[in-house]
């Protein structure tokens, strides 16, 4: 087990230097989208990882926010002062956000934190289980603009359609900047349709898969779009990498890198006014060598497996590296990606030989490596 987990270690490793050549020189980077705390589902994110993360790829801010705590009720209130006082101890580095339960004092809430540094509010209407159209949202939106702060909402799986109701409450309180997290593929064609070209509306690209954040580029302006990472759950640097090699893909330049990665969210954290979006950069179209799609597709299979923890019993590892020996001249970047789904099939194999905490450990570390493979296999970037 210590052998294959080294291994993959060593290969995420090598992409995280990787970024070096990729990122913008001299850039910045701010991460809109971070959680610090505890979450019912098991998932933590310490202070010190994150801080750690940040200094290892450049990462000079985040908006930061708890997860969904044990103890979150009343109102999110322990958390919420967790996050406070993560921010101070951050020296700055870490802007706070107050998460909102509307079933528990919202305004109150948002109030008091805001009255003691917040620069931010975070929803989540599938964790507290509120809909869009629900009446007690506008005094949040109405605090917001009031006290020219943003929000950021959950617009990511387990949602109905959201477009509309957002749009209303977007159109009533504008001066309340927002900011859609995951790439708004909950409802992706509605907010495009609502939102594209719409100044004080973002979009952030914390998912996973790279063909969603290739549609987020073709339908949304360079200045609708901020770098997030969702840490603890999105991992680094297969993070950065998927939001600059999509980016790149669809024909962003090093300017609208730069307003991506940092330039977009500090002006929302410093509350100015957005800039007015230009035309969206991206394709109407998709394409890529058989061999690739033959392993995205499989990958995708491999996508439900792991996050339920569950072994490779269909084979869709073999299958993508089986396609890794197609001879269609991209011999180069197959073998980078063989070389990635070799070590995670290596992992994978030890998931029904352990338990918990190991088997998070096992398919979280299987997940990454897949995670790369597929982030090369639909972005490549070799001819030969």
């Amino acid at each position: 087990m210590d052998e294959a987990l080294a291994r993959a270690q060593a290969l995420v490793d090598e992409y995280a230097q990787e970024l070096v050549s990729v990122l913008p020189e001299n850039g910045e980077i701010f991460d809109a989208h971070v959680h610090l705390g505890q979450d019912i589902d098991g998932f933590s994110g310490t202070y010190d990882d994150l801080m750690a993360i940040n200094d290892r790829y450049r990462i000079s801010r985040c908006f930061m926010f708890c997860l969904d705590e044990p103890d979150r009720h009343p109102a999110f209130r322990a958390a919420n002062d967790r996050t406070l006082a993560y921010a101070e101890q951050s020296g700055g580095r870490l802007i706070p956000f107050v998460r909102l339960d509307l079933a528990e004092h919202p305004i109150e809430e948002a109030v008091r934190c805001l009255d003691r540094g917040a620069r931010g509010i975070k929803l989540h209407p599938r964790a507290q289980r509120f809909l869009l159209n629900d009446e007690r949202l506008a005094p949040v939106f109405e605090l917001a603009a009031e006290r020219r702060v943003p929000i950021l909402i959950h617009g990511g799986r387990g949602l109905p359609p959201i477009a509309s109701e957002l749009a209303a409450l977007v159109d009533r309180y504008p001066e309340a900047q927002l900011i859609i997290a995951h790439g708004g593929i909950a409802d992706l064609p509605a907010l495009a349709e609502r939102f594209a070209g719409k100044a004080g509306v973002f979009f952030d690209t914390s998912v996973w898969s790279p063909i969603d954040l290739l549609t987020v580029f073709r339908v949304f302006s360079p200045e609708q779009i901020v770098y997030a990472s969702d840490f603890p759950y999105g991992q680094q640097p297969s993070s950065l990498l998927i939001a600059l090699r999509t980016a790149m893909a669809s024909g962003l330049d090093e300017d609208d890198l730069r307003g991506m990665l940092s330039r977009n969210a500090s002006r929302i954290a410093a509350g100015e006014q957005p800039l007015e979006p230009t035309r969206p950069k991206g394709g109407e179209t998709f394409s890529q060598p058989m061999a690739f799609a033959r392993i995205h597709q499989y990958l995708s299979m491999a996508t439900p497996l792991l996050w339920t923890r569950q072994p490779d019993t269909v084979g869709v590892i073999g299958l993508a590296l089986n396609a890794c020996y197609d001879r269609d001249g991209h011999a180069d970047e197959r073998e980078r990606i063989r070389e990635l789904l070799a070590a995670a099939r290596d992992v994978w194999r030890l998931l029904p030989e352990v338990d918990e905490p190991d088997q998070r450990i096992i398919s979280r570390t299987t997940f990454r490596l897949i995670h790369l493979a597929d982030i090369l296999a639909v972005t490549p970037s070799s001819n030969g």
